[in-house]
């Protein structure tokens, strides 16, 4: 009516709407500035931090029962037991005779032709097989703390004798096979030492270092460890021999840290030793079937037939079993419960498009901030949403994705 008060219309009341979530959870960094909304009316002015408006919450680990594991010497024995069996089984497919043909018109006298097996190759394939079990007792025996000097005196004996022994028979091998064989079937016998030393030896990540356990770390520690000269050849191989020999077998372990820097040093070794351990799964698994499966079938003479199907499925199956085995000892549910701990403390970014969430807040990603769900942040001219319920990740740096 005229010259009465207009009361606010339902337009108006729905501009003043309380404030969303994502903009509550887009507040301001704790030691940064945030990027300004496009549609925000008081410009001038900054956000609010975003500790002070979220934390986030707590990670809470769930526990997963304690699964039994063999020990390394029980293991490696097993395995070099199945070893022997499945190399018995190649031999047999190769070498079998057919005696069980009637007395008509008999065909050998045994069930295997023995007058055609190089027993000096059949004992070279059994110590490569035995090379892990012997070096387990060998660096168990080194591990062992005596309690006098003759005992002492007595591990470095037996552990001198072993390798000497094990030397002696390789050497002794080698030679016969040379004077019967060609060069060229000799070659077969070190390809597989060929790829481990490039392998195992040249690319050591952090394999000898540990995560810190406080907040001392400071920039200099990294850059004196990232300045350090590259070695030569012997020095790669005479360390990793080394710490084969003396050093015992470093298994992580997850603490929960509470600082960014310490989630992602942790992260940068659990990642260095699951690669390691990869690594070593497959090597030594295609160095078992290459052993026992495919190194007979270049020593057999050209007079010799064999079933070529059976022996190639025979090495599949050499392979697979031989890979599981290795998965399950170094891979146990107990250390990929350890990888996912800390990948939930890592958590993950989506790099999301160009011109997307333009309307909503974007802040400076910051090293030294823990990012709850949800929060768009830009980094080298990129934008990311936090995924994970915890995010302390390089945005960037593909292998922290790979990890969660």
């Amino acid at each position: 009516m005229p010259g009465g008060r207009r009361g606010p219309s339902r337009q108006q009341l729905s501009r003043s709407a309380l404030p969303s979530l994502q903009t509550l959870v887009g507040g301001g960094l704790s030691n940064g500035t945030g990027h300004r909304s496009r549609s925000s009316n008081s410009s001038g002015l900054s956000a609010p931090p975003l500790t002070t408006l979220i934390t986030p919450e707590p990670v809470r680990h769930c526990r997963i029962p304690e699964l039994p594991l063999d020990s390394s010497l029980l293991f490696e024995f097993l395995l070099f037991l199945y070893l022997l069996v499945a190399l018995f089984v190649q031999y047999i497919n190769i070498y079998r005779t057919v005696w069980w043909y009637p007395h008509i018109h008999p065909a050998a006298s045994t069930s295997l032709n023995f007058y055609l097996i190089d027993y000096h190759l059949a004992i070279f394939i059994t110590v490569m097989l035995a090379r892990r079990l012997v070096w387990t007792i060998v660096s168990e025996a080194s591990q062992a703390s005596p309690s006098s000097f003759l005992q002492y005196v007595l591990l470095i004996v037996a552990r001198l004798s072993l390798l000497t022994l094990c030397g002696w028979i390789l050497c002794w091998t080698l030679v016969n096979l040379f004077k019967t064989h060609s060069v060229l079937n000799l070659l077969f016998l070190g390809y597989p030492f060929g790829v481990y030393v490039p392998l195992c030896c040249f690319h050591q990540e952090g394999r000898g270092q540990q995560a810190p356990t406080d907040c001392s770390f400071t920039e200099q520690d990294g850059t004196d460890s990232s300045l350090q000269r590259p070695k030569d050849f012997l020095a790669l191989v005479r360390e990793n021999l080394r710490e084969q020999f003396f050093s015992p077998a470093h298994v992580p372990a997850h603490t929960c840290p509470p600082s960014p820097e310490l989630i992602r040093s942790e992260v940068e070794e659990l990642k260095s030793d699951f690669n390691r351990r990869i690594k070593e799964v497959l090597f030594n698994s295609l160095f078992s079937a290459y052993y026992v499966a495919f190194l007979p079938l270049c020593f057999v003479q050209k007079t010799q037939y064999y079933d070529m199907r059976w022996s190639c499925e025979h090495l599949i199956m050499v392979w697979i079993n031989a890979f599981v085995m290795l998965m399950s000892q170094l891979l146990p549910p107990s250390y990929c419960d350890l990888l996912h701990r800390s990948a939930a403390h890592l958590g993950r970014w989506q790099r999301l498009e160009h011109g997307s969430y333009s309307n909503a807040p974007q802040h400076t990603w910051s090293e030294n901030t823990i990012w709850p769900q949800g929060v768009l942040v830009r980094h080298s001219r990129c934008l990311y949403k936090a995924v994970g319920p915890y995010n302390v990740a390089l945005p960037s740096d593909v292998s922290h994705a790979r990890f969660y």
